[in-house]
């Protein structure tokens, strides 16, 4: 069966895909820990400054004072925000561009199963979507989660399309394959 690859690696890349999250817990949360506590340090003494009529210890704040006070509370937020993004980047480049794909590697593989097509298509349609899903959450997963100073250079350049324009074509064949051939049956590979 010509789409049990995609089924295989599917699976296989879900779960490549999935231990994304524990690698952002152990990586970068302590970051946005450390950054959050100083944030709130800082933002809650603006807050205590704000309330107490902007003095402090009893005695008017200079605006120096209130300058210095406002502006540490502005850089711990700031600091916040960084801490952030390497974490959102993750989220919403490889780890969910390569579930979404290996769940993608699956559907067709299945479908592949249901088609009486040609041997030839099916295997077309089979490796493009697995070179398509390595060539983009892939390069996405080396360049963004590992920081591969090659994969963030490849990113850049017009190597970056293929992935993605791969996957738009394994769909739209997929899609004439399943309009031609689906049988709603297991077909044999012909």
């Amino acid at each position: 069966m010509i789409g049990k690859k995609n089924i295989v690696f599917g699976f296989l890349y879900l779960a490549f895909c999935a231990a994304l999250g524990p690698v952002m817990i152990i990586n970068h949360f302590p970051d946005v820990g450390t950054a959050e506590a100083s944030k709130q340090k800082a933002v809650g003494i603006l807050q205590q400054v704000a309330q107490d009529g902007f003095e402090m210890d009893l005695e008017p704040m200079t605006a120096d004072n209130i300058a210095r006070t406002n502006t540490q509370a502005i850089l711990a937020i700031s600091a916040r925000l960084n801490a952030q993004v390497p974490i959102d980047a993750i989220k919403g480049g490889p780890h969910a561009h390569g579930n979404l794909e290996a769940l993608l590697n699956i559907a067709v593989g299945l479908l592949l199963c249901f088609l009486a097509i040609h041997r030839n298509l099916k295997q077309l349609i089979s490796w493009v979507f697995i070179v398509g899903t390595v060539m983009h959450s892939g390069l996405l997963y080396l360049s963004v989660a590992l920081e591969f100073p090659w994969a963030v250079s490849l990113m850049a350049g017009p190597v970056a399309y293929i992935g993605p324009v791969l996957i738009l074509t394994g769909l739209v064949l997929a899609g004439l394959a399943a309009a031609v051939g689906f049988r709603g049956m297991v077909e044999n590979d012909f």
